[in-house]
């Protein structure tokens, strides 16, 4: 239909019956409201000309009949609808009368009934009452054992009950809530419930951190019981094992940190005596008898138990876990930090340790009194972050302590704080570990302090021979100092032991520098050999550091003079010799057999030779610095005509100083051969030394670079005194030379100065070079310095040598010599 209207206004030439069939159509689709009509509109406003136009004139014309159809309808009804309007009056005036005959009829109705009304009205009520109150009763019946458990949960939360409140709880919620489920407060209750649990679980969190406060307080206290206990089982057990060993050999025993028992090397007598012995161990077991307390008695665990308790009722036990393991592992962290004073004092490592304890052993127990609170896993954990954290504290910390005493009490703590952790299962071999670390920082500790010892050893010694007026002084220092000669021993009284009264001293200093050393040795769980390995390492390091060194020191002090020296010399030797018996004296204390294959032996023999060799060598030095103290008062007079007919102030001076010091050797102690041998062998070597300088300084002079010229009479005069020095040599000032071994200390400056008084130059010139030439120590170079020296000194005086022939004479040959000694230096040069 949408096209044939399409066509009927596009097409100009239409039959306009089919124009009115379509505006038919349209007005058809307008008057039943036939929608939408946006189809049928359109088609009105095609393109077509004058299309809008038409459409309206058709429907005016539309609309015109469809009013005079309604005019026609209206006229033909109207009569009808007047009379249907004349009997609806009438009916509206007996339905007025009808009302009000039924109000009256009501009215009447209603007073009639009003009793009746009233009365049922009130038996209604009285039955709904009844209803009300059964169902009530029966609700109430439900009711009650919810208020009543709700009311126990609040007593139970008020007395602090917590897991019955919980208990109680469950039941309410899981028994009693679902069968009143419907009423407002049991929802209110429900809706409490979970608040309930969360106040409960955190009042039992708030008793927790108490709790964790609590024992952060009483860690030190609760370690130091521990520590305590610890002790006291240790010894105990020494205490039995001592009082259960049968043999007849006294030994070490290692009980409470110090020697019990031990024998001196020399005296082989106990330094405690039995009746100390026996007093300690009443102690001892008094202590062990005494009431042991346990974390348990200072620490009250019921918040733990009971917070893991309600935890796990909760369904949150997982949560309560890490939170713990979360707070111990933060506490941990604070433990294990030390004071920055800490080294300062022992108490400042007692309370360091007894923290520690204390924090592990509350873990131990929490471990073992909880089923997973704290697994071995965790506390291992725990412990071995700890222990590393211990170990740097203590490894810094003890690296500050100067003082052994206070390095050998912490030793001591470590020692307890290690035996009582490894009593509640946390592995410490890492700890004793750390003490020989320690040890050697508690043998350097002990070096210094005996450094200062025997300096002071020596600055107070006088280092003269030790009298003894009688036998109980003898046997005094005899018990001091293993010395023991049979020559000695047969002299009458008063005598002198060869030795000063350093070596005794410094002696027994070894003795207590090896009990020193021992007593850190001691609970270390060592074997006898490697205690035994300790003290003579600790012993060698004493002989070859600290004693060497203040040796070393004490010779090259200004105020050291040469008897000094020597008596060095003879304290050192008997000091070496004295080493077997700290040998002996260290072996009856550890009962290890010196025989044994790794026993390490004392360096004594080193050590002394080398102060030995540092004090003879100090003694050359002193001699030739006093010669040249002398040498430097010489004032000779190099061109002097004629000599003066004697020797020289200045050498004899040193002469005579020479020959009384060598008399102070002679006059050592030498009631031993060994001393004797000993002291003859430093005075033969320190008086040809002494020779030796002497001559070679002598030839210094002559050969200076600023003496310029030297006369024959300068020669005859140094001859003078080059003979008093061969004299001296010849009159053997030490014994023991063999032949004229002293003398031939001199032999360069005797052929020099022959050679130059002989005037035999043409022997020199024609032996020179070979083995048996007169003159085979003067060197060609020497002899052309002081041959050009003479020549200077003869030229002052060569107007009037031109007037004496002998002198022309002798200033040619010396200018001759001169040439050939110069070819001979010369030739000597190339040939090097």
């Amino acid at each position: 239909m949408a096209q044939d209207k399409k066509s009927f206004f596009s097409h100009s030439s239409k039959d306009e019956t089919r124009d009115n069939q379509i505006y038919e159509n349209v007005f058809s689709e307008i008057e039943t409201l036939e929608l939408p009509l946006g189809s049928s509109l359109r088609s009105v406003y095609d393109d077509r000309p004058n299309a809008h136009k038409r459409f309206m004139e058709k429907l005016e014309a539309r609309i015109r009949n469809h009013d005079r159809e309604i005019e026609k309808m209206c006229n033909f009804h109207h009569q009808g609808f007047v009379d249907a309007i004349t009997e609806l009056l009438k009916v509206r005036s007996n339905a007025g009368k009808l009302k009000v005959q039924v109000t009256d009829t009501n009215r009447r109705l209603q007073d009639a009934g009003k009793e009746v009304i009233n009365q049922s009205e009130g038996v209604i009520r009285c039955r709904v009452h009844q209803r009300n109150i059964a169902i009530t009763v029966e609700k109430l019946q439900l009711c009650l054992p919810v208020l009543e458990m709700y009311s126990k949960v609040r007593e139970q939360m008020k007395a602090k009950r917590y897991y019955s409140a919980l208990k109680t709880m469950e039941l309410l919620e899981n028994t009693y809530l679902p069968q009143v489920y419907q009423y407002r407060f049991c929802q209110i209750m429900t809706e409490n419930i979970p608040r309930l649990r969360e106040e409960i679980k955190e009042i039992s969190m708030s008793d927790l951190k108490d709790f964790l406060e609590s024992i952060r307080k009483h860690s030190d206290k609760i370690g130091e019981m521990a520590m305590k206990q610890s002790q006291q089982q240790r010894i105990f057990n020494s205490v039995v094992k001592k009082q259960t060993h049968n043999g007849n050999e006294r030994k070490l025993y290692v009980a409470t940190g110090t020697v019990l028992g031990h024998l001196d090397a020399a005296t082989s007598e106990p330094l405690q005596d039995e009746e100390e012995e026996y007093e300690e161990e009443g102690k001892c077991l008094k202590m062990r008898e005494s009431k042991v307390l346990t974390a348990q008695d200072l620490v009250d665990f019921s918040p733990v138990y009971r917070c893991l308790h309600i935890y796990t009722i909760l369904g949150d036990r997982e949560t309560f876990e890490s939170y713990y393991r979360r707070q111990r592992r933060k506490q941990a962290g604070l433990v294990l930090q030390p004071q920055s004073n800490m080294h300062d004092t022992v108490e400042g490592y007692r309370k360091y340790f007894n923290q520690i304890v204390g924090f592990f052993v509350v873990e131990d127990h929490v471990l073992h009194a909880t089923q997973g609170l704290v697994t071995r896993a965790f506390t291992d954990e725990l412990w071995n972050m700890a222990l590393s954290k211990i170990i740097a504290v203590l490894r810094t910390h003890s690296s500050y302590c100067t003082d052994p005493d206070l390095v050998l009490e912490l030793k001591n703590l470590i020692v307890v704080y290690a035996d009582t952790l490894q009593g509640y299962g946390f592995p410490v071999s890492r700890l004793f570990d750390l003490l020989l670390e320690i040890r050697d920082q508690y043998n350097e500790t002990l070096l210094k302090k005996w450094a200062v010892v025997f300096r002071e050893i020596f600055e107070s010694d006088n280092y003269s021979p030790i009298p003894s007026a009688n036998e109980e002084e003898y046997r005094m220092i005899i018990s001091r100092f293993p010395f023991h000669d049979t020559e000695l021993e047969k002299q009458p009284f008063p005598k002198r032991f060869p030795v000063s009264q350093s070596v005794p001293e410094i002696y027994k200093e070894f003795k207590e520098f090896i009990y020193a050393s021992l007593k850190f040795s001691e609970s270390l769980h060592r074997s006898s050999t490697e205690i035994d390995d300790m003290l003579r390492k600790s012993t060698n390091l004493l002989l070859t550091r600290t004693l060497s060194g203040c040796l070393q020191s004490l010779i090259k002090k200004p105020h050291i003079g040469l008897t000094e020296l020597v008596q060095i010399i003879i304290n050192t030797t008997h000091l070496e010799q004295a080493c077997k018996y700290l040998e002996d004296f260290i072996t009856n204390i550890t009962n290890v057999s010196p025989e044994t294959v790794h026993t390490t032996r004392l360096y004594g023999l080193s050590t002394f030779k080398d102060a030995r060799h540092a004090a003879e060598g100090e003694i050359y030095t002193k001699l030739n610095h006093k010669i040249d103290e002398f040498m430097q008062l010489a004032d000779y007079e190099w061109t002097m005509t004629e000599p003066d007919g004697r020797a020289s102030g200045y050498l004899m001076d040193l002469i005579n100083f020479l020959r009384s010091t060598f008399q102070v050797f002679t006059h050592l102690p030498n009631n031993v051969s060994h001393h004797a041998a000993m002291s003859g062998k430093v005075a033969q070597t320190a008086c040809m030394s002494a020779c030796k300088h002497l001559s070679t300084s002598m030839m210094q002079m002559l050969l200076d670079s600023d003496v310029k010229q030297i006369s024959m009479g300068a020669i005859q005069q140094f001859n003078l005194d080059v003979i008093q020095c061969e004299l001296f040599a010849s009159s053997e000032p030490v014994p023991g030379f063999q032949g004229d071994t002293l003398q031939l200390a001199f032999i360069d400056l005797r052929q020099l100065l022959d050679l130059f008084m002989v005037w035999d130059w043409s022997t020199y010139l024609a032996d020179y070079g070979q083995p048996t030439s007169k003159y085979l120590r003067v060197n060609p170079s020497t002899a052309l310095i002081l041959l050009e020296k003479m020549k200077d000194a003869n030229k002052k005086n060569i107007i009037f040598s031109q007037f004496r022939k002998n002198d022309r004479d002798k200033q040619k040959l010396i200018e001759t010599v001169v040439k050939q000694l110069r070819s001979l230096v010369n030739g000597m040069s190339q040939h090097t």
